[in-house]
């Protein structure tokens, strides 16, 4: 590869990034695919709208290239909750059903089950220690009635990266489904769900995809199509999309029936204009640039006694390192470090950093030097 990865971004000089687990600059690419769209619709309005709808496909083939899917296997959505709901809402619940979650889900992967308790459904939420997700409370967490087991690849406040293989193993010896909230691993990680066998994802793409808000993934397995009832039904779920003579609702044989009404042609140009720099740079490559990264910054950070709280394991690490300065507080030290050019976060009272691939030495450097500061 001739382009190395950080000549793929435009971030302003001087600024270091360390919030990719909140919303990521985009790709020089993404930007001026977006760019392209705002400046085409503005001069010619919809004269060459197919052309913008054949990217509308590219990027769906391109997403599921990502994970090694079937194109057929992919719907393009507005959110990560729009994807998660789709399954809440979709899925046929009986009352005495149950759903398992783990304590501790960002909201998207918490509110859409609550709302299925008023139908008489269960939701067991299973308390983590340590910030981890323990398979064995999982397990014992499903019974007989467990329908579906929801839970993040990685999560969002301490990044504890989950076993999806040994997680969908004992999901399915239960006789249940698993819906993975994969918003904080997609992208730098390799996934293949043709070896994984989780049965639905969703993930946004403007984290660790580098894509603009509001663009994002829905996945799922081909033998669940007719499982999940189409929810926000529209002319483009049906068979003859475009011919809005033809009243007939034939639904689309695909998970493109779930995509409803018209697409983010601006969003989804975007966020396949940077799934195809990942691709190109290679998620494997990507993944152990990521690892050498958070590595150099989680030793500099104990080498200012700061308190890590996220785990270095092998299959458990993430982008996400969270942690304490002791005596400072997270969100005071969150906005001097902006103030510094350093973007970092602070989530559940500790300090939060995300850096990407192409995150640098230079960018921990200046994380290191302004946070000792403090």
């Amino acid at each position: 590869m001739s382009t190395s990865f950080r000549e793929c971004m435009s971030l302003e000089p001087g600024l270091a990034y360390f919030d990719h687990a909140s919303v990521a600059p985009l790709t020089v690419a993404a930007h001026q695919a977006i760019v392209d769209w705002a400046d085409d619709v503005g001069r010619f309005g919809s004269t060459h709208w197919n052309r913008w709808r054949t990217s509308v496909e590219k990027t769906r083939r391109l997403a599921a290239r990502l994970i090694n899917a079937d194109r057929e296997e992919i719907a393009l959505i507005h959110s990560t909750t729009q994807g998660i709901n789709l399954v809440a809402e979709g899925y046929p619940w009986k009352a005495g059903d149950n759903v398992v979650i783990p304590a501790g889900e960002f909201p998207s992967n918490l509110y859409p089950w609550l709302m299925l308790e008023s139908q008489g459904v269960e939701v067991r939420r299973v308390p983590m220690p340590d910030h981890r997700i323990d398979l064995d409370k999982i397990s014992d967490a499903c019974d007989a009635n467990t329908r579906i087991v929801t839970c993040s690849w990685v999560g969002y406040s301490h990044g504890f990266r989950v076993d999806l293989d040994q997680l969908a193993d004992i999901v399915h010896k239960k006789g249940a489904l698993l819906l993975v909230d994969a918003i904080q691993g997609l992208g730098v990680f390799p996934l293949d769900v043709k070896q994984s066998p989780i049965d639905f994802l969703s993930a946004d793409g403007h984290k660790w995809l580098l894509g603009p808000e509001g663009a994002g993934i829905f996945y799922l397995k081909r033998e669940h199509l007719d499982l999940l009832k189409p929810m926000g039904i529209g002319w483009n779920s049906v068979a003859t999309a475009g011919e809005f003579q033809h009243e007939c609702l034939d639904l689309r044989p695909t998970a493109a029936r779930f995509e409803g009404g018209s697409f983010n042609m601006v969003g989804l140009a975007g966020l396949g204009a940077s799934l195809e720099v990942m691709l190109d740079q290679g998620i494997e490559r990507i993944s152990n640039s990521l690892r050498d990264i958070v590595e150099t910054a989680t030793e500099q950070l104990r080498m200012i006694d700061a308190v890590v709280h996220s785990s270095s394991e092998h299959g458990q690490w993430s982008g996400i390192v969270s942690f304490d300065l002791p005596g400072q507080d997270s969100v005071s030290v969150k906005q001097k470090a902006k103030k510094q050019n350093v973007i970092l976060n602070a989530r559940n009272g500790h300090l939060r950093i995300s850096p990407h691939a192409y995150t640098n030495q230079q960018d921990v450097e200046q994380l290191i030097s302004v946070l000792k500061e403090m």
